[in-house]
């Protein structure tokens, strides 16, 4: 007679245990969802607040100060809000830019046998990591920013292009005549030349042992390839200067409103803080990842004939990156969410312009709803580039 193993019961099974246990906790977590939701309903019906986006497309009635968007008081709240992401998103790409500029310039100076530039960069990162953020938004604002000329004085110029006064920064604004679409599309293929040529240096490299000059290649189709576009095309592209006027004793003196190019105070300092403040942390992150490599590789560099300067850029930098990227995402994460604190001094990013509208429409949960999903829209997005990136630079094993 066959004999059939023992049988276990239900219950002493661990993977049927686990997904019992499993079940139970989805089960509680969907109640309690449930019940938050069907309360937040009930609580709002009591006080006769409506519910949804149906407020988004009334009429907002009231300005922004910077739109890189077409926009008015009678543009919808829906718009207002579009505006405030889009400042949000302005802050966020040039804030990144430069902190990442900045902060591998501070880290490379960290490590710098010059004794007077490793100390300076040292107490840069001390100083500025230390200081709250909001503190230095608010003195790049108040103490920096609005000490500058007003607006009746005769502004502070930079090389003779820029001017400054306490309504920002003047400059030429660029105006797209027809055919100046030519350099547009001379740059985007300056750009896919860029990244197949790169490509092809590599694997040359790669067979041949032999190097190409990608960095002045490059630099030379960005800017030769729309430039020979723009003297093909007759130079479609003219600038509007800004205009310094003076109106008399009644009106005084100042810049000719919606002449040239103003780039407004809040975002000036916003910014400055921002990109300063995150590359302090940079700094130290790509300190931390060139000291992770080997001082065997410096050295057998240097035994080749290489100089300081190519060993750092072709030897440490492509392998202190598998290191640097992953904190170096966090700090982009950081910089975007932390421009939530515009609201501080007045910068219609997003959450000052969904304040506004909620303020005037009591929509609370949907405004914080919109909020949450932008920034978590953002994270995400930053993050899937990043991780992407880190996967090209990751060591494969062979």
């Amino acid at each position: 007679m066959e004999a059939h193993p023992p049988r276990t019961s239900l219950w002493n099974d661990p993977k049927a245990r686990g997904i019992i246990f499993q079940a139970l906790l989805v089960a509680v977590l969907s109640y309690l969802v449930f019940w938050i939701v069907r309360n937040t309903i009930g609580n709002l019906e009591k006080q006769n607040i409506a519910s949804g986006f149906a407020f988004l497309d009334t009429t907002a009635g009231f300005g922004i100060s910077q739109t890189l968007v077409s926009y008015s008081e009678t543009s919808s709240y829906g718009r207002a809000i579009l505006v405030g992401f889009f400042n949000t998103l302005l802050v966020a790409v040039v804030g990144i830019i430069a902190a990442t500029i900045l902060g591998f310039v501070i880290g490379i100076a960290r490590l710098s046998n010059n004794w007077v530039i490793s100390r300076l960069a040292y107490c840069y990162v001390e100083v500025i990591r230390n200081i709250p953020l909001l503190l230095q938004i608010l003195f790049w604002y108040v103490a920096a920013l609005r000490s500058l000329p007003s607006k009746r004085e005769e502004p502070l110029s930079l090389f003779g292009l820029v001017d400054m006064n306490v309504f920002g920064l003047w400059g030429p604004k660029p105006i797209f005549g027809e055919g100046s679409s030519t350099a547009v599309i001379a740059f985007i293929a300056a750009i896919v030349i860029t990244i197949f040529m790169r490509r092809w240096a590599h694997k040359r490299q790669d067979a041949t042992g032999q190097q190409f000059p990608v960095g002045w290649t490059t630099l030379g189709l960005i800017v030769g390839l729309p430039l020979l576009a723009l003297i093909v095309t007759g130079f479609p592209i003219s600038f509007e200067w800004p205009v310094f006027v003076d109106t008399g004793p009644v009106f005084g003196r100042g810049f000719q409103l919606g002449v040239g190019l103003n780039i407004i105070p809040e975002l000036v300092a916003l910014t400055l803080a921002l990109s300063i403040y995150t590359a302090s942390f940079i700094a130290e992150i790509v300190r931390a990842g060139i000291q992770a490599i080997s001082h065997g590789q410096t050295e057998a560099s240097h035994a080749l004939g290489l100089r300081h300067g190519p060993t750092l850029r072709l030897v440490i930098i492509p392998q202190a990156l598998r290191v640097i990227i992953p904190p170096l995402t966090s700090q982009y994460l950081n910089l975007t969410k932390n421009s939530s604190l515009a609201v501080a001094i007045g910068y219609p990013d997003l959450v000052a312009t969904g304040g506004t509208v909620l303020n005037q429409t009591g929509q609370a949960i949907e405004i914080i709803g919109i909020w949450m999903l932008v920034y978590l829209s953002l994270s995400l997005t930053t993050s899937g580039l990043m991780n992407w990136y880190n996967q090209r630079v990751a060591l494969i094993e062979r």
